[in-house]
């Protein structure tokens, strides 16, 4: 691929992304404050449940509990809609020609953008609660790349897979609910029992929220092996879903459902 293709693929992503802000946004009387309601309202009922009626009586629950949560529903939301994306696209693939990779990155984008909206009014509630900002900071860049890594590792997967096994998306929401209870989002490390923790630190999501919790309120450096293992593997999974996807790119417009 040559440079003049790859700039207009990389203006074409960009574009895309920013329409599908504006569109998300003129579809509700709301606009972009729904950014805001609707995970408030997606917390508010955890906290209700785990926080309230649940007793959970760990000191600042409440910032512990919304820096998993959002951090979760980040990778969440970029995985359930992106196993939809060539899927839904290939009524336009069908006309035109386009690298099919760039739908799931267009997702991607989309949602993260949606994330840092959300992340930084995360940063303000935890400051009015205390938790100022530190030096610790200077590692979020690389919590971010790396869970951008990690994401789009498994999200070119899945879209890569759904346009042959579309049911394959519903089975995703249930591993997903799964794999969210086993994220470390309502409790730390101290409550699973010592001889778990193993199988526990398999989830890659527990070791990337614990970073996070780590830098905006314990003042601590995320562990660094964690985050290398996890971009190392990361790193394999979106090549081999890249591979995938490039493989079958001719093929995709021609499925049928």
């Amino acid at each position: 691929m040559n440079l003049a293709k790859l700039s207009r693929y990389v203006e074409l992503i960009l574009y895309k992304t920013y329409a599908d802000l504006r569109a998300e946004t003129a579809r509700s009387y709301l606009g972009f404050l729904w950014w805001i309601f609707e995970p408030v309202m997606y917390m508010s009922v955890f906290y209700v449940v785990f926080g309230l009626m649940l007793g959970h009586k760990t000191d600042n629950y409440v910032p512990f509990l919304l820096t998993g949560l959002i951090v979760w529903q980040w990778f969440k939301s970029c995985l359930s809609h992106g196993a939809n994306t060539i899927i839904g696209s290939i009524y336009i693939t069908r006309q035109v020609f386009l690298p099919k990779i760039i739908f799931p990155i267009i997702l991607i984008l989309t949602d993260t953008t949606k994330f840092l909206f959300i992340f930084s009014l995360l940063m303000i509630f935890l400051w009015l609660n205390g938790f100022f900002p530190s030096r610790y900071y200077l590692a979020l860049p690389i919590l971010f790349v790396v869970q951008i890594l990690f994401t789009m590792g498994f999200t070119f997967l899945l879209a890569a897979i759904v346009p042959f096994i579309p049911d394959l998306r519903f089975i995703v929401e249930n591993i997903l609910m799964a794999v969210f209870f086993a994220s470390g989002v309502f409790m730390s490390a101290d409550v699973v029992p010592e001889k778990y923790h193993f199988f526990y630190y398999l989830n890659p999501m527990v070791s990337l929220i614990e970073g996070y919790r780590n830098v905006l309120m314990h003042g601590m450096w995320p562990n660094w092996l964690a985050l290398l293992l996890i971009t190392l593997f990361s790193l394999v999974i979106i090549f081999l879903s890249s591979f995938i996807i490039k493989k079958f790119e001719y093929i995709y417009p021609k499925v049928t459902f």
